[in-house]
């Protein structure tokens, strides 16, 4: 190709784009309206907004120094970024917490490759849950750090992994159970499911304080967070079970009927031919949910646990730094959006990977 080629095909892109624009923003009076009112709400919004967060901020320095500045004090998640990364965990032993993460989020991006999905990852994620709960309660190297004093965003990936990883398996035998010709099979996993989908997960977590220790025998108390990732299950297996249900009605029942024609059993025929396509059809509506499942964490402040969302706020009730809810909220959510944005492409990207697996 000539340059004067090149350049005529970097002209018909240029025009192509703005043809492009033209036609998505101004091709009747009321896009030309919204076009315009959103760029005026836009200038109204953005310039003040870096003023505050770029131009008048205060990023080093001490509490004075931001209090005689009219800007944001970026300082403030500077001296408070241990906390809100591990809230009261002991500073000398934070690299605990710290190596939890690096291995969760590892385990998470194998997780998300598809040709790593084999029963090997499964034993890895028992492992790796193991491992993780006695690192960070100080099983494996003393001292002990008990859990009243975990917090921060290594509780929130960690509540988060346990939950949704446990979660799964249950949904799918949950989902099985509400398909099933036995009818108090049935009639129980509906029961389980609806009651589980109409009741908010803030009731959920005191029913895991003050109604499950009643329940344990002999008046044994289980940890906090232990019994809040137990209802937290519970209570997430029932939506992903619906997610999976719709998956399995998807299959046309032709297929089972073929296997069980070849002589495969009930659970041969679910393993081998029914649930290897259902699963694969709501991989992204999982992905979805994962991602609300992440944000709710944040409930998980009413009943004391400190993940991320809490610590973040109990950083700014520091006399030194007090009152820096802002930054400290924007912060928290930065974090939030990197995580749930990642989410979000890798989604888009495993729609895409299995659209082209089942054209060949």
């Amino acid at each position: 190709m000539t340059i004067a080629e090149a350049l005529d095909v970097r002209t018909w892109r240029s025009s192509a784009t703005l043809r492009t624009l033209k036609i998505g923003l101004f091709s009747t009076p009321l896009n030309s309206a919204i076009t315009v009112a959103t760029v005026a709400l836009l200038a109204w919004i953005i310039p003040p907004l870096l003023r505050w967060g770029i131009l008048d901020a205060t990023w080093t320095g001490t509490s004075a120094d931001c209090a005689a500045a009219p800007g944001a004090c970026w300082a403030f998640v500077g001296a408070k970024f241990r906390f809100i990364l591990f809230a009261f965990y002991p500073p000398a032993l934070q690299w605990r917490p710290l190596l939890v993460m690096f291995i969760l989020l590892a385990l998470l991006v194998i997780t998300a490759q598809p040709r790593f999905w084999r029963k090997r990852l499964l034993l890895a994620w028992l492992v790796v849950i193991a491992a993780s709960w006695m690192l960070m309660s100080g099983t494996l190297t003393p001292p002990a750090v008990p859990s009243n004093q975990w917090g921060g965003l290594a509780v929130t990936l960690f509540v988060w992994s346990v939950c949704f990883g446990l979660a799964t398996p249950l949904a799918i035998l949950l989902a099985l159970a509400r398909r099933s010709r036995m009818g108090g099979l049935r009639t129980l996993a509906i029961v389980f499911i609806e009651l589980m989908r109409g009741t908010p997960m803030v009731a959920i977590l005191y029913v895991a304080m003050l109604i499950l220790p009643m329940a344990i025998p002999n008046g044994q108390l289980i940890d906090k967070n232990v019994r809040a990732m137990i209802m937290i299950t519970l209570f997430w297996s029932a939506y992903v079970a619906e997610v999976v249900r719709a998956g399995l009605q998807a299959i046309p029942p032709g297929q089972s009927e073929a296997a069980t024609a070849l002589g495969l059993g009930y659970w041969r025929t679910m393993q081998l031919v029914v649930l290897p396509q259902a699963l694969r059809l709501v991989i992204p509506g999982m992905v979805n949910l994962a991602i609300g499942f992440l944000l709710a964490t944040s409930l998980l402040a009413v009943i004391g646990i400190f993940d991320l969302l809490n610590a973040a706020r109990s950083s700014a009730t520091d006399p030194q730094w007090l009152g820096y809810y802002d930054e400290a909220y924007m912060f928290a959510a930065l974090i939030y959006f990197v995580l749930c944005f990642g989410g979000s492409r890798y989604s888009l990207w495993l729609e895409k990977y299995l659209r082209r697996s089942e054209r060949r």
